[in-house]
């Protein structure tokens, strides 16, 4: 029996399932002591270990996990984008412009329109154009995010405010759609060029003061969500002033646990590119707390499949067959020098012909710096090479992938763009663990839904979590729930290198959990598409409650 060595009040959280995340599996009751876990096994021990006054909650039979820690995420744009018009199930053009009228006319004095989550196969054509938005609003700019985040849709007034002109040159990894009889520009933007026209244009509109309420409403819509920590994947200067703030007004915490990976911009110049590494090389120094940790960079290497961005080794089915964002030989240069550094790189490759690259660079960074122990990462791999499986499990790359982004709901412009064979291998989950690869899981909010139980329903099932009606995408694809616990929480926990304290319940670890009201061990997979999160304790603290807990 443990030693009972207690120096303060211990809190026992009794008459509840504890999936643990680790070796021992399941057990019946914790004890929490400051922000650690005194206890984590069978009830009778838990009791005696609480002592004679421990406070007492009664989970009244729910299911208790590790807080779950979303392994790719960009939490200011969540924050950002749970203000904006919901699009995802807009299901045509109408519907489209009804919601942005709806918007302007709850908001007269409002001076732009923004939307979120808007898919192509929902636009005539799945081509967006301005005098579409034109047709509902045409005075103010209008500015619409693609359900990707790779891709804006905008209207007349916002190529204005832009200064987008038939004569403006695409940025290097970007496109500035344009009517090819006309030459004017036809109001969507592709990658590079949505981030450095459209992101930039709406960056300095906005304050202090709003990032902060962005961030803190990011960070209380995550409790709710039985979220404790999150992996940032393109931190830049303005988001880590308003994440040090948070921390500052905290008194040194932050709600939730957050490490962060630096944003480098592809330049034309490859001093300028591994000067960006330079910076985050500081940052990952002097950003270091438990709370707020600064590990490495984000690179994307291509765009998106829905968008026809993402680097393919064979043509999307319009013959289309875009380059790289970032070629091997730009992506080497800052890869050799964040691993010289320690960092961790992260690197973001949807098709298979950008995981290539991403292993390959990685691969000549290796035989520069020589051998040592490695923890970088690929993110999202929806279409994979089965060799390239195997290699990055030899190299020891974490695969980072979103089930959400699997849903069949959104399934339909993906697979026709592709119209091959290649759709029969998407999202290849299990390939990677069988290979011997960690896989850990996120959501990339707010490019999907944030919450993890829908997640991890799609994760186990391969269904729709947006329309449980809808067939499987692949269904011989899907995880065991126990694996797709693991993956959002103990896999993504060693993700970021914090496996000694985060990720499992286990005696000794920080204290941070979720309690959700229903087990679906018991109950089945289906109930996660009713489940509640009912309470949400971070380091010890209770820091979400359900109303009805």
């Amino acid at each position: 029996m443990p030693a009972d060595t207690r120096s303060t009040t211990r809190t026992i959280y009794r008459n509840c399932s504890i999936f643990t995340a680790g070796e021992q599996g399941f057990a019946e009751s914790l004890v929490v002591e400051g922000d650690r876990l005194a206890w984590v096994g069978d009830a009778e021990t838990a009791e005696r270990m609480a002592g004679d006054s421990p406070q007492v909650v009664d989970l009244a039979g729910s299911l208790v996990v590790p807080g779950f820690i979303d392994a790719h995420t960009h939490l200011m744009m969540m924050g950002q984008s749970l203000q904006k018009v919901g699009l995802v199930d807009a299901g045509n053009l109408e519907e489209i412009q009804r919601r942005l009228l709806a918007a302007r006319e709850a908001a007269p004095d409002a001076e732009l329109i923004l939307g979120v989550s808007w898919l192509f196969d929902h636009v005539p054509g799945g081509t967006p154009t301005r005098q579409m938005l034109d047709d509902a609003i045409a005075d103010i700019p209008v500015y619409l995010d693609a359900n990707d985040f790779h891709s804006c849709w905008v209207n007349t007034a916002a190529l204005r405010e832009m200064g987008i002109t038939k004569d403006t040159p695409d940025p290097i990894g970007g496109t500035i759609v344009k009517d090819p009889t006309t030459g004017e520009p036809t109001g969507l933007l592709l990658e590079t060029a949505a981030q450095q026209h459209v992101w930039s244009t709406l960056a300095a509109k906005v304050s202090d003061e709003e990032r902060d309420d962005a961030l803190a409403r990011t960070f209380s819509t995550y409790l709710a969500a039985g979220v404790t920590g999150g992996i940032d994947m393109a931190l830049n200067e303005l988001d880590l002033q308003a994440l040090d703030r948070a921390q500052s007004s905290g008194g040194g915490t932050l709600p939730i646990r957050v490490v962060g990976h630096w944003f480098i911009e592809r330049t034309d110049s490859a001093e300028g590119n591994v000067q960006q590494v330079d910076r985050a090389i500081g940052l990952a120094k002097s950003v270091c707390s438990p709370w707020l940790r600064v590990a490495g960079i984000k690179i994307v290497v291509d765009g998106v499949i829905d968008a026809c961005t993402a680097a393919m080794t064979k043509p999307f089915a319009d013959g289309s067959l875009p380059g790289p964002i970032w070629d091997l030989e730009s992506l080497v240069p800052v890869v050799t020098a964040a691993d010289a550094a320690g960092l961790q790189i992260a690197i973001h490759a949807i098709g298979d012909e950008a995981s290539d690259i991403a292993l390959t660079a990685l691969e000549r960074a290796y035989s520069v710096n020589g051998a040592r122990v490695r923890r970088h990462r690929i993110e999202h791999l929806e279409v994979v090479k089965p060799e390239n499986v195997e290699r990055l499990a030899r190299l020891g790359v974490v695969a980072s992938m979103q089930p959400v982004h699997a849903d069949p709901a959104i399934q339909s412009n993906w697979r026709s763009v592709l119209g091959d064979d290649r759709v029969d291998r998407g999202y290849p989950w299990p390939e990677f663990t069988d290979a011997g690869a960690r896989l850990a899981f996120g959501t990339d909010a707010p490019t999907a839904p944030y919450p993890a139980l829908p997640n991890l329903f799609v994760a186990a099932t391969r269904r729709s979590a947006l329309d449980p009606t809808l067939e499987p995408n692949i269904s011989a694809l899907a995880v065991p729930l126990s694996e797709a616990i693991g993956h959002a929480t103990r896999d993504a926990a060693w993700s970021c290198g914090a496996e000694t304290d985060l990720g499992r319940l286990e005696t000794g670890m920080l204290a941070d959990f979720t309690v959700i009201d229903t087990d679906p061990f018991v109950s089945g997979v289906e109930s996660l598409l009713d489940a509640r999160i009912v309470r949400t304790v971070v380091g010890g603290k209770t820091s979400f409650a359900a109303a009805s807990d």
